[in-house]
């Protein structure tokens, strides 16, 4: 605004002057040389006159401001970016795998933490071959794959995604392990199923059993004027049919007993104070046979949260099946030990040195109903696995390493 003002000041100067030379020009007509002089004196105004309106009539340009990026505060944001990125990489719900080659000479790496947890040791016991497993997995694909690890045999749900990166091909395994789900939901099926199989068998039981005392009663009342053979016999019936439906009643409420566990009241628990309590327990049974049964704790300090009575009855119902196991065996032995193993995990282990579960019918000894035993319900085994999962831990047959067999509880 002060240029333009200063150019319009110049272009009134200019123009002012020439007027001035014209008008003295005119007043000295008679003199030619004056003349001349005043039109040359004029000549430097006309330049300036036309300079300064040249300027005047050029359009007004907004003065250009140089937009600059600070190269460090861009920078700064594409790694505040990547850190972002990595960080909700490292702490995905899933373990994540790279998987480079093909499959001959493919090297697996794990991407993030869950990945490296779980070929850390204390988890997979054979890293090699669960990479091998993902490697042999075709692409774009979702399947079921298992593999062995120190709590036992592992489940997880693995989907393949190929993709390729500066030039080279490259595969994602991301691997959920759902063998705590699949369990969690087989218990889930088992309870409702149990709870609604002796719920219908009691509502029909219970009248049976009933009337079966009632008719007995009344018989024994007429037991007189009927033929003595036919009063024995159906006294024989009655008292079958009633001592069967009060057996009965007695078993599926022990059934009923799956479907209506409590919740876990955890509390810290001194594991080398709940194993004494154990070996009190039956202790005497064992060594009133010949037998023994050992406890130990490493350290002896070792100390769980988890509720105390369910722990103690799962514990008993292990010792109870191996004492049945064991049985006519001279000198019987049982060992309970608790440890902690690779991984910070706490592991129970409850085994015997009897004949063992034939591999046949390892997979269905805690399914509720099954049973090997002639007198058994079924129910030991399934109320155990009811009772550790419930308690936030899970429960495994495992092979022993000689005869025998052995049960591992892991936290």
């Amino acid at each position: 605004m002060a240029s333009e003002a200063r150019l319009k000041s110049g272009v009134l100067l200019a123009a002012g002057g020439i007027a001035l030379l014209a008008f003295g020009a005119g007043a000295l007509a008679g003199s030619p040389r004056l003349q001349v002089v005043c039109a040359l004196a004029a000549l430097p105004l006309l330049l300036a006159l036309w300079r300064c309106l040249g300027r005047l009539a050029r359009p007004a340009r907004a003065p250009l401001v140089e937009a600059r990026v600070d190269p460090g505060v861009e920078q700064r944001a594409l790694l505040e970016n990547a850190l972002a990125f990595e960080a909700r990489l490292e702490h995905a719900p899933i373990a994540l795998f790279r998987i480079d080659g093909l499959e001959d000479g493919a090297q697996v790496a794990p991407l993030n933490a869950n990945a490296r947890k779980l070929v850390a040791p204390g988890r997979a016991s054979d890293p090699a071959a669960l990479y091998r497993q993902l490697v042999a997995q075709p692409g774009e694909r979702r399947a079921l794959v298992q593999f062995e690890t120190e709590r036992g045999t592992e489940r997880a749900l693995v989907s393949m995604s190929a993709l390729t990166l500066q030039g080279r091909p490259q595969r994602l395994a991301a691997l959920m392990p759902v063998e705590s789900e699949l369990e969690a939901e087989a218990l889930n099926a088992w309870r409702q199923l149990v709870h609604v199989l002796t719920h219908e068998i009691m509502n029909s039981l219970t009248p049976v059993a009933s009337l079966s005392r009632t008719a007995y009663d009344l018989l024994d009342e007429l037991r007189g004027t009927l033929p003595p053979d036919v009063g024995a016999d159906l006294v024989t019936a009655l008292d079958a049919i009633s001592r069967r439906a009060d057996s009965l009643v007695d078993f599926v409420a022990s059934y009923r007993s799956l479907s209506n566990l409590p919740a876990a009241q955890p509390e810290r628990v001194r594991l080398a104070a709940l194993f004494e309590r154990l070996d009190a327990l039956v202790g005497p049974g064992w060594r009133a046979r010949g037998g023994d049964v050992e406890f130990s704790v490493e350290p002896a300090s070792l100390e769980l949260m988890v509720d105390p009575g369910q722990l103690e009855q799962a514990l008993i119902n292990l010792l109870k099946n191996a004492f049945e196991a064991t049985a006519g065996r001279p000198a019987a032995r049982a060992r309970v030990g608790a440890r902690l193993v690779r991984g910070a995990r706490l592991r129970i282990e409850v085994a015997d040195d009897g004949p063992g579960v034939p591999e046949t019918l390892a997979a269905h000894i805690f399914t509720p109903f099954f049973t090997t035993k002639k007198q058994g319900g079924g129910i030991g085994l399934a109320m155990v696995r009811q009772l550790v999962h419930g308690n936030g831990g899970t429960v495994r047959y495992a092979r022993a390493v000689g005869q025998g067999a052995r049960f591992v509880i892991s936290f």
